[in-house]
């Protein structure tokens, strides 16, 4: 092995670790938003479940073809900060008129449903187009930033435990915003979700410099170029079965997430009738135990047996918690907390797992590393838009089921996207898991436990 080589399977430092963690925390944090306010925003402001669903999967299908064409730029010319620099400002730019009032409409005068799916499916395309390019410019720098895999799963982890962080600001903003201006009128849902969206992009824009100040290009790609190294084709990727595993189980992974977690708000208020602060309430118990689970993960040093456990035990537990989601009647609402606690513990297992699958399967294959984050990222994008569309669609044809003559407990399409459909996806995603053959990395432990 080369003196070179020996350096960059070297762990990290804590520091490293860090900033490169907090790169993320725009992303995150509006994402946040995007994925449990959103339906509920347009929904409240008047929007037919339809439309809004309309407005949603128009983002998703955005932000699914962007990252596979950020993917392919950044595998040919890298510059991983600048696309996380332009990603980041055309987030902050637009994300404020997805949660605020229909500008097109004022300037026309017409205040039309068609006209405000048009609006805000138009600023929704904008703003994923911005995150998508963030998004795998942050992911496709890590294979990048070392080839040491221990360390590889510690960014992933830090980084997860950042978006942990990042929800946690976002529910804590929502539950002072939903507890001090009440709601009311459309005028109050607008400036209640704008103060939200507001504190969102204040937040993460700080993080953005940190990470920018922090951390430097990363230097693995660039020796790769310098020393000629061709850029790897699609097909080779293609033909591995391993890409086609991880695919799945990455896709599954984000489905549970984004699905449960769209579902989550409609859930607490309309099927367990709880007040409204558990919109915010609920979400952070959930995101204070990944955040915990995701800082001891970073201490474990690494191999593929390991990821496929650690992976394994999330989707039971989320099997379990979509069980007690499907069933729970409205006279035990205050046993969703337990649920929540269940629930961030598997959040935490697949998603630092799931997304390390990722980095095990690039290796040392630099020159595609974008792509593969890209093209995952597109069918991600694409299923959870259709998937969340399908739901949402139906939500309407929910109303009579919930008011029906059994008001203790009642199925609904709520509580199907929240229970089952997350519970048969970690389903799926365990056994895809264990017919996983992952390589086997050298182990070698992180220079500086975050926890010291």
């Amino acid at each position: 092995m080369t003196r070179s080589r020996r350096g960059d399977e070297s762990p990290l430092g804590r520091c490293s670790v860090l900033y490169y963690g907090v790169g993320h925390m725009l992303n995150d944090i509006t994402s946040a938003c995007w994925f449990t306010y959103l339906l509920v925003f347009l929904t409240d402001i008047g929007l037919p479940p339809r439309d809004a669903a309309i407005v949603m999967l128009t983002g998703q299908v955005a932000d699914g073809f962007t990252t596979v064409f950020a993917g392919e730029l950044i595998d040919r010319y890298g510059r991983f900060k600048v696309w996380h620099g332009a990603g980041s400002a055309l987030v902050a730019v637009s994300f404020s008129s997805v949660f605020g009032g229909c500008l097109p409409c004022k300037i026309l005068g017409s205040y039309s449903s068609s006209m405000r799916t048009v609006s805000y499916s138009f600023f929704a395309a904008i703003f994923n187009i911005g995150w998508a390019a963030t998004q795998v410019s942050h992911m496709s720098m890590v294979n990048c930033i070392t080839l040491n895999s221990t360390s590889r799963v510690v960014l992933a982890s830090c980084r997860n435990a950042f978006t942990m962080i990042a929800n946690l600001s976002v529910y804590a903003v929502a539950f002072v915003v939903f507890n001090i201006n009440t709601k009311g009128s459309v005028i109050d849902v607008e400036n209640q979700y704008r103060w939200i969206a507001y504190s969102s992009i204040l937040i993460g824009c700080c993080f953005v410099v940190i990470f920018h100040l922090g951390t430097a290009e990363p230097r693995l790609k660039r020796e790769a170029r310098e020393k000629g190294h061709t850029r790897i084709s699609w097909t080779y990727w293609f033909n591995k079965l391993l890409y086609y595993q991880v695919a799945i189980v990455y896709v599954l992974t984000r489905l549970v997430t984004n699905v449960s977690q769209a579902f989550l708000a409609f859930y607490t208020i309309n099927d367990l009738q709880m007040t409204q602060s558990s919109k915010a309430l609920v979400p952070a118990v959930i995101y204070i135990c990944s955040f915990i689970v995701s800082v001891l993960l970073q201490e474990i040093t690494w191999n593929r047996n390991r990821v496929k456990a650690f992976y394994s035990c999330g989707g039971l537990l989320w099997m379990i918690s979509g069980a007690g989601i499907l069933f729970l009647p409205i006279s035990m609402n205050y046993f969703m907390y337990v649920l929540s606690i269940v629930i961030g513990v598997a959040n935490a297992l697949i998603m630092v797992s799931g997304v390390s699958m990722q980095s095990f399967l690039v290796g040392d294959d630099l020159n595609g590393c974008a792509f593969v984050y890209g093209s995952l990222s597109f069918m991600d994008k694409i299923l959870c838009g259709l998937a969340l569309s399908v739901l949402e669609s139906y939500q309407s044809s929910t109303e009579e089921v919930r008011n029906c003559h059994r008001p203790n407990f009642s199925f609904s399409v709520t509580r199907f996207g929240l229970g089952l459909v997350p519970a048969i996806c970690a389903l799926i995603g365990v056994l895809v898991t264990l017919t996983m053959k992952l390589p086997e990395p050298a182990l070698v432990p992180l220079m500086e436990p975050l926890l010291a």
